[in-house]
């Protein structure tokens, strides 16, 4: 049977475009998805959308199903949930996410799916993998009970470690963004919230993810002797200033990175990414996580909402994208 989907590409930095792409038959260990939802990152791709990935990080930046390279044209996207029309008699029916790109129909190993929680709406599940970049971070960070905790930059990433830390007992916790429109997402997410300059300091832990050069140096003023700053932002090809005289080797402080693309070294021994992955859906079954979808357009908008999204003129964390319910073609 010749089938085919719809797939959003980046043509060239700022202009994207739906093409045509054929389907494969799938053999007996892939399944055949076909797209209810799928998220749009705004930090990620849209730097990925306006051309911002240096050189060197072409590789590292690969999706896991990305055709083409950067800046384009490409294949872009990892925030996908979709019904299994065909596969494995265990999955057929079953929703499922994927870290695929944006696109109607696709074809991929069974491996490549995990099955979403029924107790968790498919239209939330568009948000696995930002809880999972949230579950790693904070594996990485290693918070301990009673910790004064800041968590600088409520972007997408910002809010799902705000949300994870919520469950934290006995956290002093303050969501920092100096965009006082946040402080609603804080407040669904039932923490404080405070701007850059109003913010608690003397903090254990700093998460920065604001992605800016001020933020970073704001959470490097809010800790402790002792302290530590995981770094969650990605910058893309910008350079960033930091502070390192002063008072930082006195205090003894520490910048760390984070990255979802190894499953931290702190987690317990025999985690794997698919482990990982459940463990983000599972956490999807709190409600209070829908604060991080603030926007939904259909998936043939896509390529007039995407320089918006990146121009900012969209506010958004997480934007969810919708997919028509249609037939195979």
């Amino acid at each position: 049977m010749n089938r085919s989907a719809r797939a959003f590409w980046l043509r060239s930095p700022g202009h994207g475009e739906l093409r045509d792409v054929p389907l494969a038959e799938p053999a007996a260990d892939e399944v055949l998805v076909r797209a209810l939802y799928s998220g749009v990152s705004r930090g990620t791709e849209t730097l990925v959308f306006r051309g911002g990935v240096p050189h060197s990080q072409h590789a590292v930046m690969r999706a896991p199903f990305q055709e083409g390279d950067f800046p384009g044209p490409v294949k872009y996207g990892y925030l996908s949930v979709g019904v299994v029309e065909q596969g494995p008699a265990e999955l057929t029916g079953r929703t499922v996410f994927c870290l695929y790109p944006h696109q109607s129909r696709y074809v991929v190993p069974v491996s490549a799916v995990t099955v979403v929680p029924e107790r968790v709406p498919a239209a939330r599940a568009v948000l696995a993998g930002t809880v999972e970049t949230a579950v790693n971070a904070l594996w990485d960070a290693r918070p301990l009970i009673g910790d004064r905790i800041a968590v600088v930059g409520g972007g997408m990433i910002g809010c799902a470690v705000t949300a994870l830390l919520a469950r934290f007992p006995g956290v002093r916790l303050q969501l920092v963004d100096a965009d006082p429109a946040r402080a609603r997402t804080a407040e669904a997410l039932g923490v404080d919230f405070a701007a850059p300059s109003d913010a608690l300091g003397d903090c254990d832990l700093v998460v920065h993810a604001s992605a800016t050069e001020a933020g970073l140096t704001r959470a490097l003023q809010l800790l402790a002797p002792e302290g530590t700053v995981v770094e969650l932002s990605w910058y893309g090809d910008r350079s960033v200033a930091l502070p390192l005289g002063e008072a930082f080797h006195s205090r003894r402080l520490t910048v760390r990175s984070s990255q979802v693309g190894t499953v931290s070294p702190a987690a317990r021994a025999g985690r794997t990414y698919a482990d990982r992955m459940a463990l983000a859906l599972d956490l999807l079954a709190d409600p209070a996580l829908d604060a991080l979808i603030t926007g939904e357009s259909a998936f043939e908008e896509l390529p007039s909402v995407m320089p918006r999204l990146a121009s900012g003129e969209i506010p958004a964390l997480c934007h969810r994208v919708r997919y028509p319910d249609t037939g195979l073609t």
